[in-house]
């Protein structure tokens, strides 16, 4: 529900300056029939309310009332009740504004429709620390206490699949491009395959130029179906996270225009590639990027990578957080098993990009396609401003194949990645303690749903 006592409620600074956004929107799009107002929650599933097109002046004046527990939701939407989060506490709303810049046409949607992205708040207008939006920014201004920056952007990977009649996705899904002769048909950056699927991608591209959306280049990737949408960088961390939110729903609700579903599910299939979250990152300083100083900059940067393989083990579980994401943890699966770095090397963690020196970054390549990029790039950034303060240097690269050499191992299992996570002091220094514990909590209630269920293939074993 809206709230109208608006004296009750005070409004955030950085949502002070709403007007003009508003009325130039309206002077563009005019009447709306609907209103999307969306709030990520801790595991990146996007929650919120379809509200008449008439309210979004009352959205941007009086904020949108939400429950706080919705932070205290576990991947089904279940209330998870070792948050402390739920009727315990009276389940008491927050007051979610909107955050500027992001409330934009929805082009894909066959009613007028406009959208804007939420974070969440006390009735004081102060920010609430379980919202990752707000994670993120805190982080972001503990770099700044050092005379820090980040620039930021994210690639993400995702299946196409044929739609299921019956919406029973029980089984396995068919991908485009999916063929029963033959091996199966990678075609890695074929253009055929994007001229295939010409109005998706078209229509996927003035989406998200509509949308502000910084799109950039779309590939075809290593498996029947597969592709991949990268963005382009932003000097605020949390623009780029909030591209990475935005672009993937844009990139399902074109989909499904078109009778398909877009998956980022981490690892769909066994035998083929599963879907990462790729994030390049530099650092700047008030002379510019902290890792092309010609004196101090190669040092810089081995600092940064330094300081993300110590964390690795610890802020595992925020790069991958979902069960079926550790399925991807496998050698030979296109995604990184090992704690190593290298240079222009695929098979690494931590790949240090050939390029100019001006462009000097790194790409953090752990992550799954579902995981929440807020977190993600929390603790990225926490990795690497431990490293930068830490000014000690890696160890070598790694040359050639990353899963072949003898460098410790990232853990496929989700209950060792947990426990990590939940006795790592510097992970409640990265996202805070109140979403250290609700993450902990979320991810052993998860972790406990999937141990509970009985898979096919046992019952094929032993009955």
């Amino acid at each position: 529900m809206l709230h109208t006592r608006r004296a009750a409620w005070s409004r955030p600074a950085s949502c002070e300056n709403w007007e003009e956004e508003v009325r130039r929107f309206e002077e563009r799009y005019g009447d709306l029939d609907t209103l999307e107002v969306i709030l990520p929650d801790s595991n990146g599933v996007l929650r919120g309310k379809w509200l008449p097109g008439s309210a979004l002046r009352k959205v941007f004046e009086n904020g949108v009332a939400l429950p706080f527990s919705l932070f205290g939701l576990d991947v089904w939407g279940r209330e998870v009740e070792e948050t402390g989060m739920h009727i315990e506490t009276g389940d008491k709303d927050g007051v979610c504004w909107p955050v500027p810049g992001t409330l934009n046409l929805v082009p894909w949607m066959d009613r007028p429709t406009a959208q804007v992205l939420l974070s969440m708040h006390d009735r004081d207008g102060k920010a609430f620390l379980c919202d990752p939006r707000h994670v993120l920014a805190r982080m972001r201004d503990k770099l700044a206490e050092h005379g820090l920056s980040a620039t930021a952007a994210f690639e993400l990977e995702f299946y196409l699949f044929e739609d299921q009649d019956d919406g029973d996705w029980s089984g396995a899904p068919t991908p485009v491009f999916a063929t029963h002769l033959g091996p199966a048909r990678q075609n890695m950056y074929a253009l055929s395959d994007l001229e295939a699927l010409m109005g998706v991608v078209d229509e996927l591209r003035r989406s998200a130029d509509a949308q502000g959306i910084p799109a950039d280049a779309a590939v075809s990737e290593a498996a029947p179906g597969q592709f991949e949408l990268n963005l382009h960088y932003r000097r605020d961390p949390l623009l780029a996270a909030d591209d990475a939110v935005l672009l993937r729903r844009l990139v399902a609700g074109v989909a499904r225009k078109h009778n398909l579903k877009a998956s980022f599910m981490a690892k769909p299939f066994v035998e083929w590639p599963g879907n990462g979250m790729h994030v390049h990152v530099s650092m700047e300083d008030g002379s510019g990027n902290i890792f092309a100083d010609p004196e101090q900059g190669e040092a810089r940067l081995g600092h940064a990578i330094k300081g993300l393989l110590d964390t690795m083990q610890e802020a595992h579980l925020l790069f991958v957080s979902t069960f079926n994401g550790f399925r991807r943890m496998q050698p030979g699966s296109y995604a990184p098993t090992s704690i190593c770095w290298g240079h222009d090397n695929r098979s690494v963690a931590l790949r240090v990009p050939a390029g100019t020196p001006e462009s000097a970054r790194i790409e953090h390549r752990i992550a799954g396609a579902d995981a929440n990029p807020y977190l993600v790039l929390t603790g990225v950034l926490a990795g690497m401003l431990q490293g930068v303060l830490g000014k000690v240097a890696p160890p070598p690269p790694v040359e050639g194949n990353a899963y072949e050499k003898t460098a410790p191992h990232l853990t496929p299992w989700m209950d060792e990645a947990i426990d990590a996570f939940s006795a790592s002091r510097r992970m409640v220094d990265a996202v805070g303690t109140d979403m250290h514990k609700v993450l902990t909590d979320i991810k052993r209630h998860e972790l406990f749903a999937f141990g509970r269920e009985i898979s096919s293939l046992e019952r094929q074993t032993y009955l």
